[in-house]
């Protein structure tokens, strides 16, 4: 399953990461984009890019940016109803069963 995992699927928590500084998202969603040019440039997943590589994207990525390269954060951080946080998913998946047990029964 990891080796499903992309370092571009993580551009949109850097764009979050980037409102948490102030940036609004319109703005934080393009230097995101412009961090996955760079890396496509520089030929490495942005998770390789280093903190000045960063910066020259933008001020606002300090040292704590090395936290959004984290999946297992990625998808907990969607706590809410639909999200994709484990409790959600488990939850989801037993509404599923109960749904189809009922359906069973008719």
């Amino acid at each position: 399953m990891y080796n499903a995992l992309s370092p571009d699927m993580l551009a949109t928590d850097l764009a979050y990461y980037l409102v948490r500084k102030g940036v609004p998202f319109r703005e934080a969603h393009g230097l995101s984009g412009l961090v996955v040019a760079l890396a496509e440039n520089k030929n490495c997943p942005m998770t390789s890019l280093s903190l000045a590589d960063l910066k020259t994207v933008s001020t606002y990525f300090e040292k704590d940016v090395s936290e959004v390269w984290n999946y297992e954060n990625s998808v907990e951080q969607y706590a809410s109803t639909g999200g994709t946080s484990k409790a959600n998913v488990l939850l989801q998946v037993d509404e599923l069963t109960t749904w189809l047990e009922k359906l069973k029964a008719k």
